[in-house]
């Protein structure tokens, strides 16, 4: 049987209201990617999303930034003017060992890495962040797997590394005809409607393609979907997407082990 993972982007929240969607969604997806204090939390919340993964059986990834909770890590950074490549580095390093730290004390681990908004979409095309982040990777253990946008530069550097790649395909974005996300300053660019996430997700399991922001059918392999725990009506995706998904036959399951 045919299986796929989901996975949430979490630990991001600053309210109560938000903390307990989060807690919510962790019911319904196979992986979790950890705000590790770049864009959004804190060692507690850290603490309290790898609890709750572990109460669910979801494996963790780590999910670090810019050092950017200003922007929420959705700013570009230029390296050698806005950051240098050891400053980046050392808080990639920073970000991703505290995760794993306070795993740890919880008797669980990271299994993976993503990173988060602008510098996710960076390594997209640019060679020299890909080759970055899956440098730390590698640093910190190169079993950990890498999880980033099909056919791109963080692809290549992952296997140039040696290290394991998983590409995700989004259920809440647009895309665009490259087959990459489409810039939120473009109006639209993040799905709202429920029914178009999960027509885009059934798409993205069934048919391995996405109907892109001008209307092409455009081939697009992936082996985890992803949801943004901070887009409205979240929990529901989550929740309508489990069940879509295994209502076809197919089998929600993580990518990597839980424990």
């Amino acid at each position: 049987m045919k299986t796929i993972d989901l996975n949430a982007d979490l630990g991001e929240a600053d309210n109560a209201v938000w903390a307990c969607n989060e807690s919510e969604i962790l019911r319904y997806i196979s992986s979790a990617n950890i705000a590790c204090g770049g864009h959004a939390g804190t060692k507690k919340s850290m603490r309290h999303m790898v609890q709750g993964a572990k109460e669910h059986g979801v494996v963790i990834g780590a999910h670090p930034s810019y050092p950017d909770k200003v922007d929420f890590g959705r700013k570009s950074m230029t390296l050698g003017e806005d950051i240098t490549h050891k400053q980046l580095k050392i808080s990639l390093l920073e970000q991703i060992a505290t995760l794993a730290e306070i795993a740890a004390e919880e008797d669980y681990f990271i299994a993976y890495v993503k990173p988060h908004g602008a510098l996710y979409n960076d390594a997209v095309k640019d060679p020299e962040k890909a080759e970055l982040i899956a440098d730390v990777i590698a640093m910190i253990d190169p079993s950990l797997i890498f999880m980033g946008g099909p056919n791109c530069e963080m692809g290549r550097a992952a296997k140039r590394k040696g290290l394991r790649f998983i590409a995700e395909g989004f259920v809440d974005r647009l895309y665009t005809d490259d087959g990459h996300l489409q810039s939120r300053a473009i109006n639209g660019a993040v799905i709202k409607d429920q029914q178009t996430r999960l027509i885009q997700a059934k798409k993205l399991v069934t048919q391995q393609s996405v109907t892109t922001a001008s209307g092409r059918e455009l081939p697009i392999a992936v082996q985890t979907l992803c949801l943004h725990g901070d887009s409205a009506g979240s929990v529901e995706t989550a929740r309508l997407t489990r069940r879509e998904i295994e209502a076809n036959g197919i089998t929600i399951k993580a990518f990597a082990n839980a424990y």
